[in-house]
């Protein structure tokens, strides 16, 4: 499910501040027990190596 209201939990941009659709689907989204967490592109492509590293072994 898609949060329109969502705020970036590195850096707090508003996801709803977006007025172009493609930076808009940029946004990824994580869950940590089941708490859902977003990062905007610009902080997503800044911690890819933490993403990755969440990732199982089995996914490599």
């Amino acid at each position: 499910m898609t949060t329109p209201n969502a705020a970036c939990s590195r850096c707090g941009r508003l996801r709803a501040t977006e007025t172009d659709a493609l930076a808009a689907l940029a946004w990824a989204c994580t869950k940590d027990n089941g708490t859902e967490r977003w990062l905007c592109p610009e902080c997503a492509r800044t911690h890819t190596r933490d993403i990755e590293g969440k990732l199982p072994d089995e996914y490599w």
